[in-house]
């Protein structure tokens, strides 16, 4: 056997009498750095703390330094963009919407597929087209209009020297409203898109674009 005397090492001192709850941030021996998150690289400081407890430290750490960046920048929000089919009116101004577009729950259900607008004079083309049909339907003159994109546009009761094939331009006169549908003069604007009612406030802008907003605010 060896005489030579076992020797035992002990462990080396703290590099830092810090907890958790008092850490600043601040080096107190040039052990200690400051996370950083533009990296992609968290240095930990030398707290002389059991794995579990540092490793909830740097958590704190990591989500205080989160909160700065989050409180100070602000959401973005999606720009409102125009439609991309920005119509005309088709009637002269003041343009008073008496009945609303209400769409039907079903193809053949009931509802007002069109807005009725009062005007008791010229009828626009409310974009460039060719006429769809010209006639009478149930003893009331109508008119439709075909655009681009599977849209089409109808308006009744309207009087018309036009004929099916005729091509139209925006704010070009297409008719004259007649009495007979409202209480008093009115038209009656319908806009079918590949053959389904849409509202024609859609295309003139008299709908703003839905924006989604947060329901409640971010506690930190």
């Amino acid at each position: 056997c060896s005489n030579t005397a076992t020797k035992t090492l002990a462990p080396p001192p703290l590099t830092s009498e810090k907890t958790c709850h008092h850490y600043t941030g601040e080096p107190s021996d040039g052990a200690h750095t400051l996370p950083n998150l533009h990296s992609g690289t968290v240095l930990l400081p030398s707290l002389g703390l059991h794995p579990m407890r540092q490793i909830g430290c740097a958590a704190i750490l990591i989500l205080v330094t989160m909160a700065g960046f989050v409180s100070t920048v602000p959401p973005a929000l999606e720009p409102v963009r125009e439609t991309p089919h920005h119509w005309r009116w088709p009637v002269d101004a003041p343009r008073i919407v008496v009945r609303p577009f209400l769409a039907p729950p079903t193809p053949y259900a009931t509802g007002h597929r069109g807005i009725d607008v009062k005007s008791h004079g010229q009828v626009y083309a409310p974009a460039d087209g060719v006429v769809h049909f010209a006639g009478t339907v149930v003893n009331r003159p109508v008119l439709s209009l075909r655009h681009e994109d599977g849209l089409m546009s109808s308006f009744e009761p309207v009087t018309t020297s036009l004929t099916a094939g005729d091509a139209v331009k925006a704010r070009e006169v297409v008719g004259r409203v007649e009495p007979g549908h409202c209480s008093s003069p009115c038209l009656h604007f319908g806009v079918r898109r590949h053959g389904k009612y849409v509202s024609p406030l859609n295309f003139l802008g008299g709908i703003p674009r839905s924006v989604l907003l947060p329901t409640r605010a971010l506690v930190l």
